[in-house]
């Protein structure tokens, strides 16, 4: 076997693939779900729970599709901050 080929490690399907509920990540699922109840507790409407469940779902489906981690890093980013970046000078504020 020459030396230059790569090496190749199995790995189970399972163990790489996203946890997702209805095509959908699982924690955007719950949370659309959560906010589809609290909007019909709000309203005391089902098709405002079913309208605000659908919608939020619908967002999160198409998410999933693009990228399945995309929710995951939007809210990570959420509670990191900013970097240093020695390129941006602070904005100067004026004197009158």
């Amino acid at each position: 076997m020459p030396a230059d080929l790569p090496d190749r490690h199995h790995v189970c399907k399972t163990l790489i693939r996203p946890l997702t509920l209805l095509g959908v990540e699982r924690r955007v699922f719950f949370l659309a779900l959560l906010l589809g109840a609290a909007t019909f507790n709000l309203f005391y409407s089902l098709l405002a729970g079913l309208l605000a469940f659908a919608l939020i779902y619908g967002v999160a489906r198409v998410g999933t599709h693009v990228d399945s981690q995309i929710f995951a890093i939007a809210l990570r980013s959420l509670t990191t901050r900013a970097r240093y970046d020695a390129a941006r000078w602070p904005v100067a504020t004026r004197r009158r």
